[in-house]
């Protein structure tokens, strides 16, 4: 018991955000808006997400090729440009993982309450037809959250290697520094070419897997 009571402050913000999470669901089914269509909304959002984020990495990769391309001038201002597009990028990516998450959330609870609803069915077929429909309904949001997932870690390495170049340039303004930058530009732009790529696939799946909770 008292293991138990010592538990109950680390769980709560836990309980508080599932406790809330639940009667936002309550809420909106009570106007007409249940959880497949929130589903699809959330999922719309990441959508979004992903494709601002896509434009934000770009700026910053052109942002470090102008850098590296610097030939005099305001030292200053070319790291405080490039510290900009850092931050503006780990903003982005907080917001695609953000939106991740709250898809996660919502589709937990819509599978878990279209499987206890199996269990009020009399018609046999019509059970059969429903469970087989969740079952292919959980495979595709699988491989969708497979995909954003995938497209959300590969932006890690990119952020770490914005964040290095920044604090570096921060340190050391001079034309060493920028030629010491010069050779970390094929491996960001190698990263940020893979990240776009996995947003693309994960854009699709979402695109699709919309199509799929509309029918």
């Amino acid at each position: 018991m008292r293991k138990i009571v010592l538990l109950l402050p680390l769980l709560w913000p836990l309980i508080v955000v599932t406790g809330c999470q639940s009667a936002y669901y309550s809420t909106m089914e009570k106007v007409g808006v249940h959880k497949r269509d929130i589903l699809a909304g959330r999922v719309d959002k990441a959508q979004h997400a992903q494709q601002e984020a896509q434009q934000q990495f770009k700026s910053a990769l052109e942002q470090f090729s102008t850098l590296i391309k610097f030939d005099g001038g305001n030292l200053q201002r070319q790291y405080e440009l490039t510290d900009a597009e850092y931050q503006a990028c780990n903003e982005a990516a907080a917001e695609v993982s953000e939106r991740i998450n709250s898809i996660d959330d919502v589709a937990e609870a819509l599978f878990d309450e279209w499987q206890d609803e199996l269990e009020m069915y009399t018609n046999p077929k019509l059970k059969q037809d429903s469970k087989a429909k969740l079952n292919a309904t959980q495979r595709q949001y699988k491989q969708l959250l497979s995909t954003m997932r995938r497209a959300e870690s590969s932006m890690a390495p990119v952020l770490n290697s914005l964040r290095d170049n920044s604090l570096y340039l921060k340190h050391n303004l001079n034309a060493q520094a920028i030629g010491a930058l010069r050779g970390e530009f094929a491996n960001i732009e190698r990263d940020i070419t893979l990240l776009i790529q996995n947003m693309n696939k994960a854009i699709s799946e979402s695109q699709k897997f919309i199509a799929t909770l509309k029918q």
